[in-house]
């Protein structure tokens, strides 16, 4: 497989302390290289999922026997919807490690494959207990989905009813578990409701993770109108009014120079003019002296 340019500023010493410690298995110049390229994975997921997919498989390519690149991997193919292949990748991941970990994504994975009907057996898994509070909220979003799958409107509902949405406190996941309780509420057209919890999400998405101010300002009537937009469409008429107005001029001033400096129109009008004398010549009348108005000779 042919390799990809990594910048150079890339040493591979930005990944975390426990990956590092897994690739410590390969040789220095083997670990360096993988490194660089799940650093790479990490960097490009968000904004370019398929150039992290394709680092993500020269990585497991060179190592696929360590669990943290073949957990790379699969996130990288669930960024690209490849929901199979990635389900494959954490399943192996968990194999190597054992941790539970990823048991909400892998759920997820399910979801897209069109089986929410195995998300939600993987919801009710001992497996859960096990997550800590973040993964529990994680799986609890995603049974929340499978529910909406299958058409379990309010059943979602309740899925997202917890503690954790309750509580006042701003957590990594509170904006997102706060926008799904939203976006269900007004799946099932409780739209007042849904207003609340939009506005709730707004205050606690930090980061912008979700786009929750453009749905409240949707519930709100407001539309957003691009300046630049409207000004380009209404200077656009005047400038086509005026470049139709200097082209006309530059035809004509174009048509004028052409008729001064053609030598066949020139030609053409002294001929006429000749024409025009030798007529009026003979046109003139003949007058024939009397003899009585002769001269006096001398």
């Amino acid at each position: 497989m042919k390799r990809l340019p990594i910048p150079d500023d890339v040493t591979g010493e930005e990944i975390d302390a426990d990956v590092r410690q897994e690739l410590q298995s390969l040789p220095k110049g083997l670990a360096e290289d993988v490194s660089r390229n799940l650093v790479m994975v990490a960097r490009l997921i968000d904004e370019d999922p398929e150039g992290a997919y394709a680092y993500s498989k020269i990585a497991l390519r060179l190592a696929s026997r360590v669990a943290a690149v073949r957990e790379a991997a699969g996130f990288a193919a669930y960024a690209n919807q490849k929901y199979s292949e990635a389900l494959a990748e954490f399943r192996a991941a968990r194999r190597m490690t054992g941790n539970v970990d990823l048991w909400p994504v892998m759920a997820d994975c399910e979801r897209g494959l069109g089986r929410p009907e195995k998300a939600l057996d993987m919801a009710g898994a001992p497996e859960v207990h096990k997550l800590d509070k973040a993964g529990q909220v994680e799986m609890r979003l995603v049974a929340a989905g499978a529910r909406r799958d299958i058409g379990q409107l309010d059943a979602a509902i309740v899925t997202l009813q917890s503690p954790e949405l309750a509580s006042n406190s701003v957590q990594p996941w509170t904006a997102r578990l706060r926008y799904a309780y939203a976006d269900a509420l007004l799946a099932a057209g409780r739209e007042d409701e849904a207003r609340e919890w939009f506005a709730k999400a707004v205050e606690s998405d930090k980061d912008g993770s979700t786009d929750a101010s453009d749905r409240l300002a949707e519930l709100d009537g407001v539309e957003f109108v691009d300046a630049l937009v409207e000004d380009e469409d209404e200077v656009a008429p005047e400038a086509e009014a005026e470049d139709e107005a200097e082209a006309e001029d530059e035809s004509e001033t174009a048509t004028d120079a052409e008729a001064d400096t053609d030598p066949d129109t020139e030609v053409e009008t002294e001929v006429d003019d000749e024409d025009d004398i030798v007529e009026a010549e003979r046109a003139k009348p003949v007058v024939e002296a009397d003899d009585d108005d002769e001269a006096p000779r001398g």
